[in-house]
């Protein structure tokens, strides 16, 4: 990599990302209020006592002791991070949220859980799989809700909310919901869950992670019904959900979508390929649009919305319709997707496709009464209906990380982050198949319990009618997948959960193994400790947990079956690195370390690496990465991977994550292209 490419990269790293909530020339935010001793002294205190309770509970529920630990993590995250109380009125939401905490806790210690039973607007906590982080949750429950049977689930994704720590979540949460705002639908029965979602960040990464554990933890508390759970999002959140419902379009009955800013990044010139690679995933929901085939979508907004379009902000005088441009290039792409859209400007149809697109005459970032009855007609339509397996499914991708629709998951690839498609017909009652596909190396067909045949790609194969059917191509030949010979060696190959970037080691449960032996070269060990607390401090504040971490020494076969194995430091200093690098494509040494055709001197050289774990089968192995995204971009609509699979970068000591000297992907069989 260049010199003047580096340049290029942290130019593009730093454009601006305006609040997707701050109208164009809005003043910035003022500097948050420092708490006097006694407001912090009475906070801690608070918390203090929660956590007192606490631990003489050895045996109470986990689930109730989850939900009042929750306002003692709140307590602690302030102590921690003592500029986000923001406002006065942060302190006193910090103090009434501590007093439901204490209040709670006595009712715990007495035996008693009574907010678990109530009806109405409460919050509820989880323990994360991801990071082992308790994170809340809201939870509305209607008044005629009594157990008897299953019932459907709102999901609701909130807008950017600068101050919306812990705290102010847990205060601010019980309160009746505005009848008049976005977040407000109409009771048929559902049960509501409002997603934290670890503050800002357009449920990406951690935030994408908390939507599904939401789910599940509601799931154990109330009787949902599988089939009817459906997705509601407006502005950030509406970003947020343009992504949940594009990229896992067979998880949700239906999607109501709210506005939201569209990445404009993805179709921006002059990235380093490996970066330009990884935008087509998390950067370019408008190319994702055909997977509105597979998920009933009503994307809206206000003709009037004057919110900041895109990120980075559209060029000055570029005409912009705020953000109702996000669902209007949804609505385009579809219509070159060959599902033009049809009806009044106010109220179109994308014809062969179960997605409506609504605008709010005479309203700005919001949604008007007329509109509204329109989208709770169309949650109430979808929700009675529920998730039906369809018999025609049209899906793309450009990763294995996102690689299914209802009965058809796309298992491998011929080259990621370039557009896969799937087009899949099930015929004479699930006795016939046609497929056609593009890009794809391997195909997983499910619910073929009647099978025959399948037609793909213009070959005819017969098939014997099971739960799953496996199809792969060998030597450009579609056939079904058989038994393995005893002769072959299994190959290595990018696929579901194994596909790289770096920073997709982090959409699963992560540990980070800190060295503890004598380093090979104490600067570049120096400088991989500092990556590792770089990444600790950005993840507690912004994704509102401390990541799991455990010395080298500790660390267990058991942890490596279960988690995504990040390993910080070298060869000397890690016993893990030391065990498993000479089964990972590069060549370390105590002088020089070698990716590819490429050495670096070892002694000011490091490298960050993603690769299939050879010593736990579909975990990941990282060495001396967190997550790669810019500082800046934690809290932002869209945060964008900036080192691809690979990175070599020289030890800088005023630097926690210096800029890489090289950086690139794999190719499909996980080596150096």
């Amino acid at each position: 990599m260049t010199s003047s490419s580096i340049v290029l990269l942290l130019s593009l790293a730093a454009l601006p990302l305006v609040s997707a909530q701050t109208k164009s020339g809005k003043k910035s935010t003022p500097p948050p209020i420092v708490p006097t001793a006694k407001e912090k002294a009475a906070v801690l205190e608070k918390t203090q006592r929660i956590e007192a309770i606490l631990e003489g509970l050895r045996n109470a529920d986990p689930a109730a002791a989850a939900d009042v630990a929750i306002y003692a993590k709140a307590g602690r995250w302030l102590e921690e991070f003592p500029d986000t109380y923001f406002t006065q009125e942060g302190i006193a939401q910090a103090l009434t949220a501590l007093d439901e905490g204490f209040a709670r806790a006595v009712e715990l210690k007495a035996g008693r859980a009574p907010w678990v039973q109530a009806k109405g607007r409460k919050i509820l906590a989880f323990r994360s799989d991801l990071d082992g982080s308790l994170q809340p949750y809201g939870v509305s429950v209607p008044e005629s809700y009594d157990g008897s049977r299953p019932v459907r689930l709102y999901v609701w994704l909130h807008g950017r909310s600068p101050r919306l720590t812990e705290a102010s979540f847990l205060a601010s949460y019980p309160k009746p919901v505005n009848p008049k705002g976005t977040a407000y639908t109409a009771d048929i029965g559902q049960i509501q869950i409002d997603v934290y979602g670890r503050w800002n960040n357009a449920n990406h990464w951690a935030g994408e992670v908390d939507v599904f554990e939401a789910i599940e933890a509601v799931k154990k508390r109330y009787r949902i019904d599988e089939k009817r759970i459906l997705l509601r999002g407006f502005s950030m959140g509406g970003a947020g959900a343009w992504h949940i419902a594009l990229h896992h379009p067979d998880r949700f009955a239906a999607a109501e979508i709210g506005a939201g800013t569209w990445p404009r990044r993805s179709s921006m010139p002059g990235f380093p390929h490996y970066q330009e690679a990884v935008l087509r995933i998390w950067e370019n929901i408008n190319d994702w649009a055909l997977n509105a085939f597979n998920i009933p979508i009503a994307g809206h907004d206000g003709d009037s919305d004057t919110q900041v379009a895109s990120i980075p902000p559209p060029p000055p005088g570029t005409p912009s319709r705020g953000q109702l441009e996000s669902s209007i290039k949804i609505r385009e792409q579809l219509a070159k997707e060959g599902f033009p859209s049809t009806g009044d400007p106010f109220d179109m149809a994308a014809k062969g496709t179960p997605s409506v697109f609504f605008i709010s005459e005479n309203t700005g970032h919001g949604v008007s009464p007329l509109v509204r009855g329109k989208l709770d007609a169309f949650l109430k339509h979808w929700g009675d209906r529920g998730i039906q397996s369809p018999d025609r499914v049209k899906f793309l991708t450009y990763t294995t990380r996102y690689n299914r629709a209802h009965w058809v998951s796309i298992e491998e690839m011929d080259r990621h982050y370039e557009r896969a498609d799937v087009d899949a017909r099930r015929l004479d009652g699930g006795a016939r198949y046609e497929v056609t596909t593009r890009n794809v190396a391997r195909l997983s067909l499910r619910e073929t319990g009647r099978a025959k045949s399948v037609r793909i790609d213009g070959r005819a194969i017969k098939v014997k009618a099971s739960p799953a059917i496996v199809l792969e191509k060998r030597n450009g030949v579609w056939e079904e997948e058989g038994p393995p010979r005893p002769t072959l060696v299994a190959v290595l190959r990018k696929s579901h959960g194994l596909s790289g970037p770096i920073d997709d080691a982090f959409l699963d449960p992560f540990l980070l193994v800190r060295p503890t032996g004598r380093a090979w070269n104490e600067a570049a060990n120096q400088q991989a400790l500092r990556i590792l607390a770089r990444f600790d401090t950005r993840y507690a504040r912004w994704y509102r947990a401390h990541p799991r971490v455990k010395d080298d020494t500790a660390v267990t076969q058991a942890d490596l079956a279960r988690y995504n194995v990040v390993l910080f430091g070298d060869p000397g200093s890690n016993q893990w690195i030391a065990r498993l690098q000479a089964q990972l494509p590069l060549q370390w040494s105590r002088t020089s370390i070698r990716i590819g055709p490429n050495a670096y001197p070892a002694a000011d050289h490091l490298p960050l690496m993603i690769y299939p774990n050879p010593a736990a089968p579909g975990r990941y192995v990282v060495l001396n990465s967190g997550l790669t995204i810019d500082d800046g971009e934690y809290p932002r609509d869209y945060s964008m991977p900036r080192y691809g699979d690979f990175a070599v970068v020289k030890t800088n000591s005023a630097v926690d994550l210096p800029p890489p000297v090289e950086a690139g992907l794999f190719d499909e069989f996980w080596r150096v292209p």
